[in-house]
C-alpha cells in the first residue's frame, strides 16, 4: 500500500477510507513541522500547527480536487493554518535552537569540524530569522524542504518564474543581512 502516490491516498481518505490519512501522516508529517518551525521558530506551537493541517485536511477532504499535486494541496492549508496562529498571536523575534534540530554529522568529523558546522548554522538561521516572511517562506520551500519550483508555484499560487525571481532575491537578502551580522 506504501507504493500508492499521495494523490491516489487521498482519493482514498476521500471517498471514506479515512485510516489512509495515516500513511500521509506518516510520509509528511516531518517535513510539514520543519516548514512550520521555520516560520515560527516554536516547537510546540508547530506540533499544534502539524495536528491542525491534518485535521483540516480531514475535514476538508472533499476539496481536494486531485488536479495538483497533493503536496501542494497540503501546504496551501499549512499556510492557511499559519496566517490564523499569527492573527491569534503575533510573531515573536526567531530564535533558533539549533542543539535541538541540528542533522547528526557523519562520522570521522572532528569536534572542532562539528562546532564550527553548529555556529555556521546558527548564524544562517538567525540571518533567516530577520527575512520577510515571504522571503523565508520560498527559501524554506525550496532550499530546507527541497520543493521544486513548479511545487512552489502551486502552492503560492503564482508563476514558476515568480518563485524563481522570488528564490533569487531572497537568496540575495539573505546574503546581505548574513554579511552584515559577520561583521
Amino acid at each position: 500500500m506504501n507504493t500508492l502516490t499521495d494523490n491516489a491516498i487521498m482519493h482514498r481518505v476521500k471517498t471514506g477510507d479515512l485510516e489512509k490519512m495515516g500513511l500521509l501522516f506518516e510520509r509528511h508529517h516531518r517535513p510539514l513541522y520543519g516548514f512550520l518551525f521555520h516560520m515560527t521558530y516554536n516547537r510546540e506551537g508547530s506540533e499544534d500547527m502539524v495536528q491542525t493541517v491534518f485535521y483540516k485536511m480531514l475535514k476538508y477532504r472533499n476539496t481536494f480536487t486531485g488536479d495538483g499535486e497533493f503536496v501542494a494541496w497540503m501546504y496551501q492549508i499549512a499556510r492557511n493554518v499559519l496566517k490564523d496562529s499569527f492573527k491569534k498571536k503575533p510573531q515573536q523575534a526567531p530564535h533558533y535552537d539549533v542543539e535541538a534540530f541540528a542533522d547528526k554529522l557523519a562520522g570521522g568529523v572532528s569536534a572542532e569540524e562539528q562546532l564550527e558546522t553548529k555556529q555556521t548554522r546558527a548564524e544562517l538561521y538567525g540571518a533567516m530569522g530577520n527575512l520577510s516572511s515571504d522571503y523565508r517562506e520560498v527559501l524554506i520551500m525550496s532550499r530546507l524542504q527541497e520543493l521544486k519550483h513548479q511545487e512552489i508555484a502551486q502552492i503560492l499560487q503564482i508563476t514558476e518564474g515568480a518563485v524563481k525571481v522570488r528564490v533569487h532575491r531572497a537568496m540575495q537578502e539573505l546574503k546581505g543581512v548574513y554579511l552584515k551580522m559577520k561583521r
